[in-house]
């Protein structure tokens, strides 16, 4: 790897400041200062930038627990990002894999790896989510048949995929689905004539929501959690 690359890839520096460091002379390997850009960086190389060690971020996977009245976005727009709930190098290499709306809570899962977020969010892998619905209207159990034979959107081209409802009390439900559709949950108990007031994902594939995650809080995969995407 060329060591301008390297600076940028463990620090927050941009390619042309991690070029202005270099040619001050702020950068060393094992011990002796080196300007050039292209210098090749070994595995045994150790290097420094202002007499701290450097060491490659490596790629990161993370589960949040999202609060209400933010927004899975990288950037801020009406409501903040949720990436701005985490206090990491290089926030801005990171991207939400599988998104919520601005008052859903619950789980979302973070990551700088292209693929296993392709393998998350993508239709055709239908990766199954489970969402814990809070209903306005009582629901009955014949609803439980209707979810799996898939319903009818407004404006969709045939009926939803099947869908694991389980009823915990009338007002209370947990729904799996395997797409990701606009509003998907909310349209649904919408085309059954319910409302949902309140929503929170629990699960995404075999990852749990850490129970010890409080709102805004996240911590990095355990390694078999980024293998169950795999």
């Amino acid at each position: 790897m060329r060591l301008d690359k390297f600076i940028c890839d463990s620090t927050e520096l941009t390619r042309s400041l991690a070029k202005k460091a270099l040619h001050r002379g702020d950068v060393c390997c094992d011990g002796e200062v080196v300007k050039s850009s292209s210098f090749k960086v070994l595995p045994t190389h150790k290097i420094t930038l202002n007499g701290v060690e450097l060491s490659l971020i490596g790629t990161r996977y993370l589960m949040l627990n999202k609060p209400v009245d933010t927004i899975c976005s990288t950037i801020d727009e009406v409501y903040p990002s949720v990436l701005g709930l985490l206090d990491i190098e290089k926030v801005d290499s990171l991207h939400i894999a599988g998104r919520l709306d601005a008052d859903t809570t619950g789980l979302v899962l973070i990551t700088d790896d292209g693929q296993w977020s392709h393998s998350v969010a993508s239709p055709k892998r239908k990766c199954p989510k489970r969402y814990r619905v809070q209903l306005a209207d009582p629901i009955g159990s014949e609803l439980i048949e209707t979810f799996a034979n898939g319903i009818e959107l407004r404006n969709e081209d045939g009926p939803t995929l099947p869908a694991l409802l389980e009823i915990i009390n009338p007002t209370e439900a947990l729904l799996t689905i395997t797409e990701g559709k606009y509003h998907q949950v909310k349209r649904m108990f919408a085309a059954v004539g319910n409302k949902v007031v309140g929503l929170h994902r629990e699960a995404i594939g075999a990852i749990e929501l850490d129970a010890e995650l409080e709102l805004g809080e996240w911590r990095y995969l355990t390694e078999a959690e980024v293998k169950s995407v795999k």
